[in-house]
């Protein structure tokens, strides 16, 4: 199993790392991360852009995915749904927690709340993760 510095050495030089995207707790059961809230991932109110949130959202979910997949499978997102509850202003941080509630043979399904600093519900992602056999 990867561990959280290997894991984020691999996704710093992809999208997620643009993004600022900083893993904090990997384990099979849970995962955590934070995003600050840059003026290039903001709308022209200076709020954090749904998509970047959805971005975020969807890495968490695959790595939560890996964690809970055999030696050697790969991912990839085949649904995703998006509840978007609050907004998060430039300037400030959102923390995001994956945890999947379905490890199945061929699919894993996370749910990933995003919450501001406060601690106040942002958005609420389910995805669905189709499992790739080695």
């Amino acid at each position: 199993m990867l561990d959280l510095s290997a894991l984020q050495q691999l996704l710093d030089p992809l999208f997620p790392g643009l993004m600022g995207l900083r893993l904090c707790e990997l384990a099979p059961e849970r995962v955590l991360a934070e995003l600050p809230v840059r003026p290039d991932l903001c709308t022209t109110g200076g709020v954090l852009h749904g998509g970047a949130i959805m971005a975020f959202a969807d890495t968490l979910g695959a790595v939560a995915a890996i964690l809970n997949m055999p030696q050697g499978a790969r991912t990839t997102t085949i649904e995703s749904k998006t509840n978007f509850i609050g907004g998060a202003p430039l300037g400030s941080r959102v923390v995001g927690e994956s945890v999947p509630v379905h490890k199945g043979r061929t699919t894993v399904v996370c749910q990933t709340t995003v919450r501001n600093e406060a601690g106040k519900l942002l958005a609420l992602v389910t995805q669905t993760q189709l499992v790739i056999a080695p």
